[in-house]
């Protein structure tokens, strides 16, 4: 399934669910990389190209936002209601997810640790 599909299925790649997260509060570029290296304690990093086209497809599905915030030598951006909401589906989704692989294993008699 290609990027731009699972976007429009209402499902996220692992960078646009990060930078959505990211969002829930305003930040501006540098810092949405940075706050994603932090969450995920430098296991997860998204480098500015990667980034910035994730960016784009967000804001064209408008799951974020321009935030205003006064500073014209950076764009910042905020994720919008209906991204909130369908960041709140994908945790659900990817819970299940887990819990899934959880029985399967479990079955097995293994344990994921």
């Amino acid at each position: 399934m290609g990027r731009n599909v699972s976007l429009e299925m209402g499902e996220l790649t692992d960078t646009a669910y990060y930078i959505l997260l990211s969002l829930v509060d305003a930040k501006h570029g540098y810092l949405i990389m940075q706050t994603i290296e932090e969450m995920t304690d430098q296991r997860f990093s998204i480098g500015p190209a990667s980034m910035y086209t994730t960016i784009k497809k967000l804001l064209a599905a408008e799951l974020i936002q321009l935030f205003d915030d006064y500073d014209p030598k950076r764009k910042t951006y905020i994720a919008t209601e209906k991204g909130i909401e369908l960041l709140k589906k994908e945790v659900k989704r990817r819970r299940e997810m887990v819990l899934h692989a959880e029985e399967v294993f479990k079955r097995r008699g293994e344990q994921l640790t």
